[in-house]
Order: structure tokens, then sequence, then C-alpha cells
């Protein structure tokens, strides 16, 4: 598989690792150009930064490549990118975060959110931990986490740094050095709590995920998501 890597910072340089550990090639990485040639690519990786995420992946479904899509921020134009996705036929998946095992996490966060709707007694909040290097607050994951949370409970919203309430998840973000990324989602009364905890221990979950993805969709046409690529039903 000829890979593209939009983003070459430090998680497409463990992408690039991590491909070529499993037999593809890179025949492209682009850090910050505006002009690049996807001729040779069977599938695009961006992890890019949100500036610059709408116009690849763009760019990638206007010369027919398949794209897997890490980059966070950029989600206001999310509805465009999955339109214009179906509009040129292409291929395309979206995740706050390809971690294999974060994927199950959210499963898990959707599973106990619907088992504890009916119990009022518990107040919700969580905690989001990253390198001081990232750009966003919440993370994707967080936001990932909070609208499963929603859908599945009679919670309405989430708020960075807000106060424990009845309608809304409050998200405390904190940015230390070198932690690539830890998510707690804590219930708690009087009596007891429930936690449950993602910690990575490097990048390369993330990287793994990724490659895995653009693996899967080969061959494919639409949008899917990990869900998908896991077979989670």
């Amino acid at each position: 598989m000829k890979i593209a890597l939009l983003g070459y910072g430090r998680m497409g340089k463990e992408i690039e690792k991590i491909a070529l550990q499993r037999g593809h090639e890179i025949v492209l990485k682009i850090s910050n150009s505006d002009s690049y040639n996807l001729a040779k690519a069977d599938v695009a990786i961006d992890f890019s930064v949100p500036d610059s995420a709408f116009k690849n992946i763009t760019n990638c479904f206007n010369n027919n490549v398949p794209v897997i899509s890490g980059t966070t921020g950029w989600l206001e134009d999310y509805d465009k990118a999955t339109d214009l996705c179906k509009q040129k036929k292409g291929a395309f998946i979206y995740a706050s975060n390809f971690s294999l095992g974060v994927n199950i996490f959210f499963e898990l966060n959707n599973q106990l959110a619907n088992m504890m709707n009916n119990l009022s007694d518990y107040n919700i909040t969580m905690e989001e931990i990253h390198h001081t290097k990232k750009l966003d607050a919440p993370s994707g994951t967080a936001i990932t986490l909070a609208e499963g949370i929603i859908e599945n409970s009679e919670m309405s919203n989430w708020e960075l740094d807000g106060e424990v309430s009845d309608v809304s998840i409050p998200i405390t973000s904190k940015r230390i050095p070198d932690v690539p990324g830890t998510h707690t989602i804590d219930y708690s009364s009087e009596v007891d709590s429930i936690e449950i905890k993602h910690t990575a221990h490097s990048r390369k979950g993330f990287a793994l995920g990724a490659v895995v993805a653009a693996e899967w969709i080969q061959n494919k046409k639409g949008v899917f998501s990990m869900r998908d690529v896991l077979n989670i039903r």
C-alpha cells in the first residue's frame, strides 16, 4: 500500500514507522505545503493541523484518494467533508482517536452512560490530560466521550471547566509535558464512585489504529468510522 502522510509531525513520524513495519511504502510526506501531488498514493493519512485538515481532505476526494483523518479542531466543516465524499464517491474515515483501545473505551463509555442514566444520585465529571503541544482543549477524544454520554443519558451538553450539574458534563483539561493522552470519566455519589479510565502509554497505539484503518478502507466507498473498522455492532 502506498501512503501519503499529510502532516509529518510527531504523529506522522510514528505512523511512518508502523506503516513501514507492516510492509507499506510512504510516497509523500508534507508538513506545511499548499501544493502536493497525490498521484502515487493509494491512501492518505491526515494528521495535520486544524487549519489544514479540511483542505487536505478535500484534495483527497478531488483526486480519488481514500483518506483517514485524525486531525481534531476542524469539525465545523465535517458535514461539508462528508457531503463532498458522497458527491465524489470517495472513501473517508474521521476519528478523534484511532487507538484501538480508545475505540473500545468509547463503547464502554456508551454502555456505562446508559446503565447510569436513571441513577440520579451520581454526578458525572470528566478529565483529560495531554502533552503541552496539543492545540485544542478539550481533546477531540473527550468531546467524543461527552457526545456518547449525551446520546445515552439525559445530559444535554458539555462544558469546559464547568460546574457539576444535572444537564451538563464538566470537562477538565490539563496540559502536562510528555503525556500522550489520559481520559477519565467519574460517576460519584455520597456512598461510592465508579470510574473508567484510558491511559495511552505512547503514540504507537494511535499510529497503529490509523494504519489499520488505512488498510481496511482499501477498495471501499463511503463515510465510515472506527466502529466499522473494528466490526462493532
